[in-house]
C-alpha cells in the first residue's frame, strides 16, 4: 500500500518552518508597522525560555524520584548497580572522546587555532565547557537549548539575535 498524505500522522514540522520563515519575512517588510508584532514575539521567547529554564531545575527531581521507584521495584541491586556502572563509564569516556578530543580536533582544523587557548577573539573549550557538560546530565537536546544559548551569550559574547 501506498500511504496517502492524510493517512501519515504526526506534526507538519516543515510547513511550520516555512510558515514562520515567511512570517518573518513579512513582518521585516512590514517595517514600522510590524515591529509591534515583532517584539510581542521577542517577548514571547523571552518568556518561554524563562519558563524551561526554571523546568530543567526541577526535572532532576522528579527523575531522581522516577529512578528511585524503579531501584525498589528490583529483585538483584548488584546485577543493576553494575550494569549502571558499566553504562555511566561508557557514556562518561564517549563524552570525554567527543567533548575532549573530537570536537577540539575540528575547531583546530577549521580555525587553525588553539581550542584550550584563552582568548578574547575566539570561543575557547573553557567557554563552552557548560554547554557540552550539561547535555550529559539531561540527555535531551531540547531541554539544553536555552543553557546553550545563554552560554554563548554570556561566555562567548555572541549577539543575542545571532543565538
Amino acid at each position: 500500500q501506498i500511504p496517502v498524505g492524510t493517512e501519515i500522522e504526526g506534526m507538519n514540522i516543515l510547513g511550520l518552518v516555512l510558515f514562520a520563515l515567511v512570517l518573518g519575512v513579512a513582518l521585516k517588510k512590514l517595517g514600522p508597522e510590524g515591529e509591534d508584532l515583532i517584539r510581542f514575539f521577542n517577548s514571547f521567547n523571552e518568556a518561554t525560555m524563562v519558563l524551561v529554564s526554571w523546568i530543567m531545575w526541577y526535572v532532576p527531581i522528579g527523575i531522581m524520584f522516577l529512578v528511585g521507584s524503579k531501584i525498589v521495584e528490583m529483585e538483584d541491586i548488584v546485577l543493576l548497580v553494575t550494569s549502571l556502572g558499566k553504562y555511566i563509564f561508557a557514556s562518561i569516556l564517549g563524552h570525554f572522546i567527543h567533548g575532549g578530543i573530537i570536537l577540539p580536533l575540528i575547531y583546530f582544523a577549521s580555525t587553525r587555532q588553539n581550542p584550550y587557548h584563552e582568548s578574547h577573539e575566539t570561543m575557547t573549550f573553557r567557554s563552552r565547557a557548560l554547554g557540552l557538560i550539561f547535555p550529559f546530565s539531561l540527555v535531551s537536546s531540547s531541554a539544553t537549548l536555552p543553557s546553550m544559548i545563554k552560554c554563548i551569550e554570556e561566555n562567548n559574547g555572541v549577539d543575542k539575535r545571532i543565538s
